[in-house]
């Protein structure tokens, strides 16, 4: 399972696939902190109507993710698996960067 992910992501050593997990966790739970404290900021309560919570959840979510996704990609020396990877969301986005 592992050599296909290397493969997938050409990634070429055991210890860079493992600082990209690392990555990957540190960014999602970091990106639910974030959640929270925006909940707060805008004092949320369970009485919100589902449509605004999924509004600010994914406002706050999913760009909170991807900028610590690069921040944390940098810091982990994995700068351009990570540069990769968020071009390749974008465009999925319909974004186009220049390579």
């Amino acid at each position: 399972m592992f050599k296909q992910l290397k493969e997938k992501w050409e990634v070429e050593s055991n210890l860079q696939l493992i600082l990209i997990f690392i990555v990957f966790s540190i960014s999602g739970s970091g990106a639910l902190l974030v959640r929270k404290l925006v909940f707060h900021l805008v004092d949320y309560t369970p009485d919100w109507p589902f449509w605004l919570t999924a509004i600010v959840y994914i406002l706050t979510i999913v760009p909170a993710y991807q900028i610590m996704l690069m921040i944390f990609g940098t810091l982990f020396g994995q700068f351009t698996f990570f540069w990769k990877f968020e071009k390749k969301l974008l465009r999925r986005f319909g974004i186009k960067l220049d390579d």
